[in-house]
Order: structure tokens, then C-alpha cells, then sequence
């Protein structure tokens, strides 16, 4: 099961939008993952042990090569799709 960390400003207005869609959209392509969300500052102490991470918010830390995709498209509707797809290459890939 891939594991994919969510983060946002609190960790959990806006992360929650985004884990929920995630989930729904791998769940239709059959993928199982485990979402957890947090606040983009608790990034770096956790993301090591995560095959994504998705942000919501500005993140310029460091992911030790996890790969990191801008959730914010799947906020706006804009770029949703392309951004769903980028998640699913990045983890069937894997």
C-alpha cells in the first residue's frame, strides 16, 4: 500500500479537500493508499516515510527524493485532472 503525506497551512482545512479527492480518485483506479495529513512545518520530520507528498500551500523544504506534487489545482478545479493523473504516474511507477 503506497502511503501519501497531505499538507497544508493547520493541517486541516484545505489538506482534507485534497486527501478526500486523492482517495476517491485512486480508489477508483484501484489504488490503495493511506492518507495522513499535516502542517507544511512538520514536513521535514515526516515526509521520509511517504511515497508522495502533496501540498496545498508554499514548501521549499527539503523531501530526502520523495516526490512532491502542488495539491492546489485539485482545490481550484483548475488543472484537477492533469494533477489527479501526475499522482497516479507517480505512484504505479513506483
Amino acid at each position: 500500500m503506497k502511503r501519501i503525506l497531505v499538507a497544508c497551512g493547520n493541517g486541516i482545512a484545505t489538506s482534507t479537500v485534497v486527501a478526500t479527492k486523492i482517495k476517491e480518485y485512486l480508489n477508483e483506479k484501484n489504488v490503495q493508499v493511506e492518507m495522513t495529513q499535516t502542517k507544511l512545518m512538520e514536513v521535514p520530520s515526516k515526509v521520509q516515510d511517504y511515497d508522495l507528498l502533496i501540498t496545498t500551500g508554499q514548501f521549499e523544504g527539503q523531501t530526502g527524493g520523495v516526490p512532491v506534487v502542488k495539491g492546489m489545482p485539485i482545490l481550484t478545479g483548475i488543472g484537477a485532472e492533469e494533477t489527479k493523473e501526475e499522482v497516479l504516474n507517480i505512484l504505479t511507477k513506483a
